[in-house]
């Protein structure tokens, strides 16, 4: 009799010792917001829980190399509109030297400037970031995985940018373009100045269609990260639904599983105060 009596006060402690550890998990739920800590607590939510969390660690994988995209992408843009604006600049040079009015002097200062332009130009395409990343890629654009299955290149290549430019059936390079402008304004005639104005004219056509291409590349950047945005709100919002306490609920159950504990305790108390022949009776 004693010892089943043995058994029933062992079951009634860890009955109690249960209470207690629910009471400090409710109420660390409370104070971290957070009720899903380890498997046991709800094997199904902690399944849920790690699959998602394996998710975000993709989305936030994608979401830096959208990042870093962007980055190129705008140093790309930049690149490309001053380079528009030289070659505007080299037209109205070149088409001021056809003025047959000009000093030497006036046009020594335009073979200087067109100089520089051509110099400019020519760092603009080679131009790297603190880290050597170059603003144009070389020989073939660089893929940059975003999502699932999806890879982007978010800048065009050194070669698409200054190469290939058709100049009256010629395909010419664009500092190929600017040497034979400088060179018709120190030596050649007239009609050589006005076929290299019309070779800049055909570079900074090429040019606004680059600044088009990289346009494209870098609105699908924006629209992905956007997505990606989204989908990364929408895990979060799942995570937090599994995660988070319910404090309403909570609070209750920890009141309750209080005076639970406290009853128990206070019978348990009773039962020791009683002697062994109180037991057996």
């Amino acid at each position: 009799m004693v010892g089943i009596t043995n058994k029933i006060l062992l079951a009634e402690i860890r009955r109690q010792q249960k209470l207690s550890q629910d009471i400090v998990d409710g109420q660390t739920a409370i104070s971290t917001g957070q009720t899903l800590n380890r498997p046991s607590d709800d094997a199904l939510a902690w399944v849920q829980v790690s699959d998602i969390g394996r998710a975000q660690a993709q989305q936030a994988a994608w979401q830096s190399n959208i990042s870093t995209g962007t980055a190129r992408a705008n140093t790309a843009e930049a690149n490309l509109g001053e380079m528009n604006s030289l070659l505007t600049r080299a037209q109205e040079l070149m088409t001021r030297a056809r003025n047959g009015s000009l000093s030497t002097t006036d046009k020594t200062a335009i073979v200087q400037e067109m100089t520089t332009i051509r110099s400019t130009i020519d760092s603009l395409l080679n131009q790297k970031d603190y880290s050597g990343v170059p603003a144009f890629d070389d020989g073939q654009s660089v893929l940059v995985p975003v999502s699932r299955g999806l890879n982007l290149a978010v800048v065009g290549t050194r070669q698409e940018v200054s190469e290939g430019i058709d100049v009256n059936g010629t395909p010419m390079t664009l500092d190929a373009i600017l040497g034979q402008s400088i060179a018709a304004l120190q030596s050649g005639t007239d009609s050589d100045v006005a076929a290299g104005l019309d070779a800049i004219k055909a570079a900074q056509n090429h040019i606004v269609l680059e600044q088009t291409k990289q346009g494209v590349r870098s609105d699908r950047l924006d629209v992905i990260g956007t997505r990606l945005t989204n989908v990364d709100l929408d895990l979060k919002e799942r995570r937090a639904g599994l995660e988070s306490t319910d404090l309403q609920d909570v609070i209750s159950s920890v009141s309750a599983k209080l005076l639970q504990l406290e009853a128990a305790q206070s019978a348990f108390a009773r039962i020791n105060q009683q002697t062994l022949f109180d037991l057996i009776k």
